[in-house]
C-alpha cells in the first residue's frame, strides 16, 4: 500500500508545525506509540492542542463521554 501523504496531510490536525512525521501515519503512530502517547488525530482540536497526547487523557476524555 502506498502513503497517500498530501491527502493525510491535509487532513491531519497536529497544530505542531515542524512536525517531519505530518501526513507520515504509519511513522506518526510509531512516534508516538514509543513515547506512550497517541497521534493527534484521536484527540479533538481542543484537546489536541494541549499536547497531552497521553493514554491516560485519551481514556479520561472517553469515559467523561460516556456519562
Amino acid at each position: 500500500m502506498e502513503c497517500q501523504l498530501d491527502a493525510n496531510k491535509a487532513r491531519c490536525p497536529c497544530s505542531y508545525e515542524p512536525c517531519s512525521r505530518k501526513g507520515k501515519c504509519c511513522d506518526c503512530i510509531a512516534y508516538h506509540l514509543k513515547h506512550d502517547e497517541l497521534p493527534a488525530c484521536v484527540f479533538s482540536p481542543e484537546v489536541e492542542k494541549t499536547y497531552d497526547r497521553s493514554f491516560a487523557r485519551f481514556v479520561q476524555l472517553y469515559t467523561s463521554q460516556k456519562s
